[in-house]
C-alpha cells in the first residue's frame, strides 16, 4: 500500500481513527465543525453534517472531542 503523504501528528491520526463513525466536534484555526467522523486519512479528515461532507486539513486541526450526547448515554 502506498501512502500519498506523510503524517505530521501521528497520534493524532491514530487517535482519530479510534472516533471513526462518531460525531465528533473539531476545532480548526477559523472555525468549530461538528459532524460524523467519515473518514481519517494522513493529511485531512472527513465529517459529515446533514449528509454534506466536510474535509478540514490535519494542520488545522487545534482540538477534536467527541459530542456529549456520545458520552451522555
Amino acid at each position: 500500500m502506498t501512502q500519498i503523504g506523510r503524517i505530521s501528528n501521528p497520534y493524532l491520526y491514530e487517535t482519530l481513527k479510534l472516533m471513526i463513525s462518531q460525531i465528533i466536534v473539531v476545532q480548526t484555526e477559523k472555525s468549530i465543525q461538528q459532524g460524523i467522523l467519515t473518514s481519517v486519512l494522513s493529511d485531512h479528515i472527513v465529517i459529515e453534517f446533514d449528509h454534506t461532507p466536510f474535509f478540514i486539513r490535519m494542520e488545522e486541526i487545534i482540538w477534536v472531542t467527541l459530542d456529549k450526547i456520545n458520552t451522555n448515554k
